[in-house]
């Protein structure tokens, strides 16, 4: 089987369903910026630091391929049944970050991106898994979007900054607080 099918050369793509779209549409911005997210889980789980954290990326990257898989489905024209997205993995992730939380110090002031790459990748996580919800809730104004996916992303954001803070620690990294120039 090849890998390419050139059935995209004209700026086209199916979604899940059959139905053929402009590949420049929010559903599929929606599940390409949750498949660069899921590639910026893969950087962050080969980072240094990161070894304790490897089952829990692991599983991120399968929910983030579930949710790819719900985006790329046409809402009323897909028969295909596909993994379940629950509760539960907010809930997994709430767990997470509360294990991760009950070892950090108190923050006092926002938190300048950097101290170690480990650190710094986290963060690009952060600010992908954020960019992937706004596309989300902006596309789930118009179309049909499971809003558990929605509160996945969010929670997941907070995840990453947890963890950020968690390898931080973990790395002996320095926090930079942000202290305002003027």
């Amino acid at each position: 089987m090849k890998i390419y099918t050139k059935k995209g050369d004209q700026g086209e793509t199916s979604l899940i369903g059959g139905v053929r779209v402009k590949k420049h549409e929010l559903r599929i911005d929606a599940y390409g910026t949750v498949d660069e997210l899921n590639s910026h889980v893969g950087l962050l789980r080969d980072q240094e630091g990161l070894q304790n954290f490897a089952a829990q990326l692991i599983e991120i990257q399968d929910r983030l391929f579930t949710m790819g898989s719900h985006l790329a489905s046409h809402p009323e024209k897909s028969k295909m049944e596909l993994p379940e997205f629950k509760k539960e993995d907010v809930d997994t992730l709430e767990a997470w970050i509360d294990e991760m939380d009950q070892t950090l110090p108190e923050m006092r002031s926002f938190i300048l991106p950097g101290g170690h790459p480990s650190v710094s990748i986290c963060h690009i996580n952060r600010c992908v898994c954020r960019r992937a919800e706004r596309i989300c809730v902006l596309l789930a104004e118009n179309e049909q979007v499971s809003p558990i996916l929605i509160q996945y992303l969010n929670r997941l954001s907070d995840y990453f900054f947890v963890l950020s803070r968690k390898i931080s620690q973990d790395l002996g990294a320095k926090e930079t607080p942000w202290k305002p120039k003027y």
